[in-house]
């Protein structure tokens, strides 16, 4: 029976993930807690408006993306404190008041200036680096209206085949694992509902995928190439990996080994 295999979010957009036995979906399709701070650049742009919902664009801040050695941070994160740690050494601990957002602004800048990513970060624009977010609201995501991501475990294994390596599932930064269905059977549900657990949505379109997946979620190196593999091996028009879902009629609770259901 198709079911989530887990759950993750991403307190702060760009670092690790946190694995969770629970997500709270809010109606507007976004997950409570995740991306809710961000270490944006000097000279970041406000939000755009998009639909009517604040966006703020991913080349504004740090993201993998661009700075693939934020993957060797690891996070501890609650509301009153986030804790980053580089090779199981502790680089900040501090509060979301604002000498605590200048000492993790300065201890990450100091942290990417000494990797590979550190000239990206030194262009004139960049530096200082500032952390924003109120800790709580779901405010950074890649898409205004936020969505839910979704992939599939029997197509990750399909996928790391073709690439001919082994491909660690944090890497794709979804918010939900599935295990059950056949490789690639969700590119067939575009346009079409699911419900999971008690919560029904509509599957938006398929995620296109950006450099991000080539990085390595433990050495932050660039090391697989997923997107080219996508779309020579695999086949696909565009290197997409995974589903992007909206919830229909409110949001809801979804947690690990809740079962997946296509609806008629």
């Amino acid at each position: 029976m198709p079911h989530v295999a887990a759950l993750y979010r991403y307190p702060i957009k760009g670092f690790a993930p946190e694995r969770r036995e629970r997500l709270q979906v809010e109606p507007g399709g976004r997950i409570a807690g995740d991306r809710v701070l961000a270490f944006r650049h000097a000279d970041a742009t406000e939000p755009e408006d998009e639909d009517g919902l604040d966006r703020w664009p991913k080349g504004g801040g740090l993201c993998v993306r661009d700075y693939p050695a934020l993957n060797r941070l690891t996070l501890d994160y609650t509301a009153e404190q986030v804790r980053l740690s580089a090779g199981g050494e502790v680089i900040a601990q501090a509060g979301l008041d604002d000498g605590g957002r200048s000492q993790l602004a300065s201890a990450v800048t100091e942290y990417l200036l000494s990797t590979p990513d550190g000239a990206r970060l030194a262009r004139p624009g960049r530096l200082p680096l500032s952390v924003v977010g109120d800790g709580q609201t779901a405010t950074f995501t890649d898409r205004a209206r936020g969505f839910v991501s979704v992939h599939s475990r029997t197509s990750l294994a399909a996928l790391a085949e073709a690439v001919g390596t082994e491909l660690d599932e944090r890497r794709f930064r979804s918010n939900i694992a599935l295990d059950g269905w056949d490789a690639w059977a969700e590119d067939e549900l575009i346009g079409r509902q699911v419900r999971i657990g008690t919560v029904t949505f509509d599957v938006v379109e398929p995620i296109v995928r950006c450099l991000a997946v080539h990085a390595n979620p433990e050495t932050g190196l660039r090391d697989a190439p997923v997107m080219t593999t996508l779309t020579r091996t695999v086949g696909k028009k565009k290197p997409s990996f995974g589903i992007l879902l909206l919830p229909v009629g409110g949001g809801g609770s979804i947690g690990v080994g809740d079962e997946v259901a296509i609806v008629p």
